[in-house]
């Protein structure tokens, strides 16, 4: 029986997933595969590289540097969160991700993006996180309002958590049986209709199919939570913040960002031995 990691998106939130991540590198609890969203993608490949303390370094150093989150980005490239900076310079440059060892790695690694014509999700293999992986992780953690339309694999996308923010059926679909899902938002919370709704309309007008999934996505979501915690099979693990994350989606207080890794890995190690025991059972 095969075990599966789901990792959820939410943005800057994800930085509770990376310091559950680094806990589970550190004490070497491997998987058989990985499937990320939005922030669950670009935050768990380090997972797949072996990168312990990447995620939140880069994020702690350079969340309020223009370069990488700004409006200005936003006004003159169409993209909140630069691609430039952050799919180029930081990988390739300022904290270099590891191709090499990903590679080397076994495990197969999913993200999840959506069709923005279709409002479906798509996912995508990723085998060497080089320029095409990178172009679906961008699209997977592109929001809609504050991101370009991505183009990759013959697709346009957009943001994987519109259509699938936790892939645990369609993963379980791919015989991954038993799984770990890392969710961002601690117990009891459920999502509300978007109030943005309107100006969605207006803005991503050529794509009617998105914005009838965004107005949809609530239900979407909580559905996906709701089978996650009805799981009496003792099949899936479920970690989540064990407290409020006080983080914002786009959050630039890199104090906040450490306190919420830190939270990660502090939920982590309570729970380590359920963890190991569910990985090798």
């Amino acid at each position: 029986m095969k075990t599966g990691l789901v990792l959820e998106g939410g943005a800057m939130r994800g930085m509770y997933t990376a310091g559950v991540l680094d806990v589970m590198i550190e004490n070497d609890i491997r998987v058989d595969g990985v499937i990320g969203v939005s922030a669950g993608a670009v935050f768990g490949c380090n997972y797949k590289s072996g990168q312990i303390g990447r995620s939140i370094r880069y994020n702690e150093k350079y969340c309020r540097d223009p370069r990488y989150c700004s409006v200005r980005s936003l006004l003159f490239t169409g993209d909140l969160y630069n691609e430039k900076f952050c799919y180029h310079d930081i990988p390739e440059t300022l904290d270099p991700f590891d191709n090499d060892a990903f590679i080397k790695n076994p495990t197969p690694f999913w993200v999840v993006c959506t069709d923005v014509n279709t409002g479906e999700p798509v996912y995508h293999l990723c085998t060497d996180c080089g320029a095409e992986d990178l172009q679906w992780m961008r699209a997977s953690a592109s929001m809609p309002l504050a991101s370009r339309v991505v183009k990759a694999g013959g697709y346009e996308l957009l943001d994987g958590g519109v259509s699938d923010s936790i892939p645990l059926a369609w993963f379980r679909a791919q015989g991954y049986e038993r799984n770990i899902v890392i969710l961002t938002r601690p117990e009891g919370y459920r999502k509300e209709p978007t109030s943005a709704l309107p100006l969605m309309k207006l803005a991503l007008h050529r794509y009617p199919k998105l914005v009838e999934r965004m107005a949809n996505r609530h239900n979407d979501y909580n559905a996906a939570v709701e089978l996650v915690e009805s799981d009496k099979s003792g099949n899936t693990l479920l970690l989540r913040p064990s407290r409020a994350p006080g983080v914002k989606r786009v959050e630039r207080d890199p104090a906040k960002l450490r306190a919420l890794y830190n939270l990660g890995r502090e939920d982590a190690l309570a729970r380590l031995e359920e963890i190991r025991t569910f990985v090798l059972n």
